[in-house]
């Protein structure tokens, strides 16, 4: 995996350089702001299909992905108020483990890195990383567990994007919103499964599904689509203008 996207200054983690470094934890989700849509591991769609809307992409290199669609407009997330806080109940994964990530090294190696632009790292406040004799902490070892189980999670949902992609089911879906105001946007690039190539497949092929759990995922990425007017509702709340207050002697209408 080597999509940053939000991470502005990724480097590896040094045991040297970054001896005496520190990560203080934040509330503030002001680095994915830009982010509208972001990937999602299969364990993931069972708590996030009931607020996202779950679809899938071909990354830069040619793989097919799920992602959850955060914002209907490139460089947008409707999910991070003006406050910076996370207003969905479920957070991602990819966000969670920010600001570490897996990144591949030459010779296809995973290499832990750290976003050196993150607010929160300094020398004096916070969790350190290393002990005194430069072993990692225990704050930094959970940080690696959480990585390496995102890792492990990640292989196992490419596993279940590649068999989508041999059985045929994927179809690609351009998403239209019109707004209130008259404004309309269109995202394209979407794929979803196909319900009628679904219901046509083999039943040994079906049973195989049935029994891998990935037929599961698939139902919850269906009914998660009906989010996607959760979007078109957020984004005509955060344009919508202001009502001037009534005037004094007035009484304002329910």
């Amino acid at each position: 995996m080597s999509d940053m996207v939000y991470y502005e200054k990724p480097v590896l983690l040094d045991r040297d350089k970054h001896r005496k470094r520190k990560v203080k934890a934040s509330s503030s989700f002001a680095f994915a702001r830009k982010a509208n849509s972001l990937y999602l591991a299969g364990v993931e769609f069972n708590e996030a299909c009931k607020e996202y809307a779950i679809v899938f992409t071909r990354s830069a290199a040619g793989k097919t992905v799920p992602v959850v669609m955060l914002g209907l407009r490139a460089r947008e997330n409707l999910f991070v108020s003006d406050k910076d806080e996370w207003t969905g109940r479920y957070v991602p994964a990819f966000v969670r483990r920010y600001p570490f990530v897996l990144a591949e090294l030459p010779g296809q190696a995973l290499g832990v890195c750290i976003d050196e632009a993150y607010p929160g790292m300094g020398d004096k406040e916070g969790e350190a990383l290393f002990d005194s004799q430069g072993q990692d902490t225990p704050f930094l070892r959970n940080a690696l567990d959480f990585l390496s189980q995102y890792q492990r999670e990640y292989l196992r949902t490419e596993t279940f994007c590649q068999k989508l992609e041999q059985l045929g089911l994927l179809t690609e879906m351009n998403a239209r919103a019109d707004l209130v105001d008259g404004r309309s946007f269109t995202v394209g690039s979407l794929l979803v499964v196909d319900e009628k190539r679904l219901l046509a497949l083999p039943d040994s092929a079906a049973l195989a599904l049935y029994r891998s759990g990935e037929l599961h995922l698939i139902s919850m990425h269906l009914v998660s689509l009906s989010n996607m007017q959760r979007l078109v509702d957020k984004m005509a709340e955060r344009k919508s203008p202001l009502q001037p207050p009534p005037k004094p002697g007035k009484t304002a209408k329910a």
